[in-house]
């Protein structure tokens, strides 16, 4: 009788328990619906959150390949082209490449072949391409696995100079300043445009697709004549200048200015860096080639004195990252375009609109070279010591950039019957996705335009996703080889 009494409250208890697990378990997970629900059934997310994590730099590629592809495509289109005729694949192509690498090198002309739609094709495109490699590549990560995987932290926190907590609110924040700009130039640029005689609504898309435009350093202009009629404009000129300076100079600059715009001794060391690298080549370069070209008859010389001061300041930025242009660089001086091409080459900011090797990598080679002259066994600027970590990684950057540009120029002058300085100056434009011209870009051969197409990509994703995985790649080792010191120079 006890045995049984025993089973029984056994039993009893058991019951007991599964009707506490049942009512303690949790519900069960609904299986997630729309874009994220296809994305795991296909074993999309997953495939996409272990690449975010793993190869972030190789993600970002991808995804701005696949931008380039789809924004391609649109322009292929009947609806994007003026005459509604269908874009042969190389220019539709090329266009895009421009776009989406901000670019603005055109195998056609923007404000008569394409129509409304393809116009806007190419500026959303821009606008996208404009926030970044790693920025687009961190919003994917958020967007499907809705956190940031530590590998892609680490690199998004390296490009925008940022603690590894707060990638995601200065995701939020590049998307803010970028919009915020865009929409001060767009209210700056609107009034001008009315007193053109157009309508809001064509005023309205011009100041947009300008402030688009400049803000990411995109080149691209939509306005029948150029902006060569507003060479002495400074309504017009004068947010070219404020805009492209802004977005070349970068969003980890913006944000460390704006967080301490009071105390600019709490200024990081890139800030100071890049603000100051930036105002000295701009001022430089603004007098240098004013100096060159105030009495060539075809650029500065039919201009009055306010239009050359003008004129002289859109080119000390727009050779660095802009492209727009108020006077025609194929008129320039041969001295002039190689001295746009030095300045192509280095480029703007670090994690900015603009290209080239950047500014903080030509300061650090500078600061290296100094002191190796003086004799310092340190590098220093702005009472901090720069790393030997960070001069060997500006010396690979610099040196795999002009292997690029090299080895581009030499298979264009193969292809073309071109000369070399024009050659080398479309070159540098492309692979700085600066997008200044000499005008043989819509005469280039099929092939030579594909180079281009390659120059511009790899100009845009190359060298920071070279300079990312050489960063990451820091090996420390135990044994270490006696030192030895080869003869130099």
């Amino acid at each position: 009788m006890r045995t049984v009494l025993t089973v029984l409250r056994a039993r009893r208890s058991e019951r007991a328990a599964r009707s506490h697990n049942r009512q303690q378990s949790p519900p069960p997970i609904a299986e997630p619906t729309g874009l994220r629900g296809a994305l795991a059934h296909w074993g999309v997310r997953t495939k996409l959150e272990r690449a975010a994590r793993f190869s972030p730099a190789r993600l970002a590629v991808v995804i701005f390949a696949g931008i380039i592809a789809v924004v391609t495509f649109l322009l292929s289109l009947p609806m994007s082209t003026a005459d509604g005729e269908p874009t042969p694949l190389v220019d539709a192509l090329f266009t895009a490449t421009a776009a989406v690498c901000v670019t603005g090198l055109t195998t056609v002309d923007t404000a008569t072949y394409w129509s409304t739609f393809g116009q806007f094709v190419i500026i959303l495109g821009a606008a996208v391409g404009g926030l970044g490699i790693m920025t687009l590549a961190s919003l994917l990560s958020f967007a499907v696995s809705r956190h940031v995987g530590l590998t892609q932290r680490m690199l998004a926190a390296s490009e925008n100079q940022s603690r590894l907590g707060d990638v995601v609110s200065l995701l939020r924040a590049v998307i803010f300043t970028a919009v915020g700009v865009e929409a001060v130039l767009t209210m700056v640029l609107l009034p001008r445009f009315l007193t053109l005689g157009l309508d809001f609504w064509h005023a309205l898309w011009y100041g947009v697709f300008m402030a688009l435009s400049i803000f990411n350093n995109a080149g691209f202009v939509i306005l029948p004549e150029g902006l060569a009629p507003y060479a002495s404009d400074w309504w017009m000129g004068l947010p070219i200048v404020l805009g492209t300076f802004v977005g070349a100079v970068g969003f980890p600059v913006i944000l460390d200015v704006v967080r301490n715009r009071s105390r600019p001794r709490l200024w990081t060391l890139h800030t100071k860096l890049t603000l100051t690298t930036y105002t000295f080549l701009t001022v430089l370069s603004s007098l240098t080639i004013a100096a060159f070209e105030w009495t060539n008859p075809n650029t500065y010389g039919a201009l009055p004195v306010s239009g050359k001061i003008l004129t002289a300041l859109i080119n000390g930025v727009n050779a660095r990252s802009s492209g727009l242009s108020t006077i025609a660089p194929e008129h320039m001086h041969e001295a002039t375009w190689f001295l746009q091409d030095a300045l192509m080459f280095v480029g703007g900011g670090s994690a900015s609109t603009a290209g080239g090797i950047k500014v903080s990598t030509f300061a650090v080679l500078v600061l290296a070279i100094l002191a190796e002259a003086r004799g310092d066994q340190d590098i220093e600027a702005f009472g901090r010591r720069i790393t030997l970590s960070t001069v060997r990684l500006s010396v690979a950057v610099a040196f795999i950039g002009a292997t690029i540009t090299g080895v581009a120029t030499l298979l264009l002058l193969e292809m073309t019957n071109l000369s070399l300085d024009r050659i080398l100056f479309e070159v540098i434009s492309a692979f700085a996705t600066v997008g200044l011209s000499t005008g043989i870009t819509p005469i280039l051969p099929t092939s030579a335009k594909y180079v281009i197409i390659a120059l511009m990509f790899v100009g845009r994703v190359g060298t920071m996703t070279a300079a990312s995985a050489l960063a990451m790649r820091e090996r420390r080792r135990v044994i270490r080889m006696p030192e030895e010191r080869p003869l130099i120079g």
